[in-house]
């Protein structure tokens, strides 16, 4: 019982909470994929798209720091559309990236909304 008060009080950083729903998130993907209810070029989708979203996330956030030329933000919601959203929620968590800018985050979440439909759909 101990254990459990411990575990609770601990606190989990956004970005722990953010990694933990992703892998969730590509974990059912995968048993759905496995058990024939969609494609398996749908997890090599989502995987790639997140892993590109990620890497533009960091390297925005490197230019965002250095001066440097940015990625337009468009370019960022459609990787995300695409099934990189994944690789985007884990990015803005844990290098603190994209999120307080209400317009982009409302965005983003349109983007994973559509992307959902679209997945629903594929069931």
């Amino acid at each position: 019982m101990a254990v459990l008060k411990v575990i609770g009080a601990m606190r989990t950083s956004p970005a722990t909470k953010a990694f933990v729903f992703v892998g969730v998130f590509l974990l059912v993907v995968a048993v759905l994929c496995a058990m024939g209810f969609l494609p398996i070029f749908v997890m090599w989708v989502y995987l790639g798209s997140s892993l590109l979203t990620f890497v533009m996330y960091a390297l925005d956030k490197s230019a965002a720091g250095s001066g440097r030329r940015r990625t337009p933000e468009n370019t960022l919601h459609v990787l995300s559309l695409i099934g990189g959203w994944p690789g985007a929620l884990y990015a803005q968590q844990l290098l603190r990236h994209k999120t307080s800018k209400k317009s982009f985050r409302f965005v983003y979440w349109l983007t994973v909304l559509l992307n959902l439909v679209v997945l629903g759909y594929l069931l």
